[in-house]
């Protein structure tokens, strides 16, 4: 978060620095409340925003130059970032830290830790993406419809009865078992449990405040600690990775899938280094973003009492109690409404990062190359022409209604869409069906609802609810939220 010399150039308006403490004053506050900040912005500047004036931000950007931040949002901001991808780049989702990577022997791990398909561009990412398509292909993820709803019984099995809850942390574990096993696979056992502990701690660690106010490889601090997790996460990785080359199998797991995976007409396959950086994004845009869309459509649901009772009459007509088939998914039409509705009200991933490589324009005004440019999808999906009553969590509204995917884009749009938004569909919809027809969740007002980080946008105090057996007392609990989540929703009173 250190800033730049600001270039003469730069024309997109903002506002002034703060005095004294100037630009990382405002990079601080919008690391800490985006949606807060970028609200403001627009109300005052409109839909293409400088975070300040005059430029000299960088948050995001690994480049030794970034002449400042663009904030945007509306389905025409998204079609250009979006569309034009030898414009806007995408970087690893270690940010800044990618910079870093050739600092030393210890920091080379940061050439491919949460790169994947954010940390390549033009050529490489098409053929990137093509040798991951089969992994993401309808027919494969259907296949894991077993293991979803093994690991989803097991989870709603272990759930305390008439005890309150962390539904966050409950829904955050379930999604993490699920990425475990379908990335991995059941046979390497524990140690998968173990590889997967550390790539969750390693991306925590990443995104924390020491790490990037104080990232210096010296013990004790926390930029050293995560330069010794992804040693060891390397480590265990790359003997998983020989391993399964090695038996030559398709053992039905991701990693398995990617190490047979050839280029149609070079027969190239994927480095053992670029396996590593895949494996790694696609666990951590995975099972957080899952986590959280599960947990902030429960809690909606919790304040909308009818809405809930005609979900649970649907589930309960088509699924009689059991789980559902991938046939029986397209059978629950007001699921399917629901969670695009509470996806579309509090997007789970509420910003699309790009970087320009080259010089561009953008509302008029002109970006220098090197430009950082966040397209915010919350912002777009609370658009009142498009969405009517936007802060009204409204399943009906779906009825009909196909807004394009610059309007609504919960998954990114364009060539860059999110290549696994069909398994998380897919899993959010097994545990919403099962979790539903077994229980009902009440809301408890013991903490305030404060939305949550960048990424993906997680409530600050976790989400602490009483689970019932599914008794239909839909009214209970409702009311008495809250925290800043009130700005983003109407919730009753």
């Amino acid at each position: 978060m250190t800033t730049i010399t600001a270039q003469p150039i730069w024309t997109v308006p903002g506002p002034r620095p703060f005095p004294i403490l100037g630009r990382p004053a405002m990079v601080w506050r919008f690391a800490t409340d985006s949606i807060g900040v970028s609200r403001s912005l627009f109300q005052t500047y409109g839909p293409v925003v400088s975070l300040t004036a005059g430029g000299g931000t960088n948050f995001y950007s690994p480049l030794p130059n970034c002449p400042g931040t663009v904030l945007t949002y509306g389905s025409e901001y998204v079609r250009q970032v979006t569309s034009q991808h030898e414009i806007y780049y995408k970087y690893p989702l270690s940010g800044r830290l990618y910079s870093k990577r050739d600092d030393s022997k210890r920091t080379e791990p940061l050439k491919h830790f949460g790169a994947g398909l954010f940390g390549v561009n033009s050529l490489t990412h098409r053929q990137h993406r093509q040798l991951l398509m089969p992994a993401f292909h309808k027919q494969r993820i259907d296949s894991y419809r077993e293991e979803i709803v093994t690991i989803t019984q097991s989870v709603l099995e272990q759930l305390p009865i008439n005890q309150p809850t962390d539904i966050a942390e409950v829904m955050r574990l379930l999604t993490l078992r699920v990425a475990t096993k379908t990335l991995f696979g059941s046979d390497i056992g524990e140690e998968g449990g173990r590889t997967t502990k550390i790539l969750q701690k390693a991306f925590t660690l990443e995104g924390s405040v020491g790490v990037a106010l104080l990232p210096f490889d010296l013990p004790g601090l926390p930029y050293h600690h995560l330069l010794n997790l992804m040693a060891q996460l390397d480590d265990e990785m790359r003997v998983l990775i020989q391993r399964k080359q090695a038996s030559g199998n398709d053992d039905g797991d991701v990693v398995s899938m990617l190490i047979q995976a050839r280029d149609a007409e070079s027969g190239v396959a994927l480095t053992e280094d670029e396996l590593l950086g895949h494996v790694g994004a696609i666990f951590a845009a995975g099972h957080e973003t899952s986590a959280n869309a599960l947990t902030w459509t429960l809690f909606l649901l919790s304040q909308h009492p009818e809405i809930a009772a005609d979900l649970l009459d649907e589930l309960q007509s088509v699924l009689q109690g059991e789980a559902p088939t991938v046939e029986q998914l397209q059978q629950l039409p007001l699921l399917e409404r629901v969670i695009k509705e509470s996806m579309r009200v509090l997007a789970p991933v509420p910003w699309n990062g790009r970087v320009t490589s080259q010089p561009t324009e953008l509302g008029g005004y002109a970006l220098p190359a090197g430009t950082e440019v966040f397209v915010n999808i919350y912002q777009t999906h609370h658009m009142p022409e498009v969405y009517p009553e936007p802060e009204r969590f409204n399943p009906k509204r779906w009825e009909g209604f196909e807004p394009t995917m610059f309007e609504y884009n919960p998954f990114s749009a364009g060539s860059r869409i999110c290549i696994g938004a069909g398994f998380a569909m897919l899993t959010i919809k097994i545990v919403m069906a099962m979790l539903l027809q077994k229980y009902r969740l009440q809301y408890l007002a013991q903490q305030r609802v404060e939305r949550c980080g960048f990424i993906v946008i997680t409530p600050k105090h976790g989400m602490p609810m009483m689970v019932h057996k599914q008794d239909r007392q839909f009214a209970q609990g409702v009311g008495g939220v809250r925290g800043n989540v009130r700005e983003m929703v109407q919730l009753p009173a």
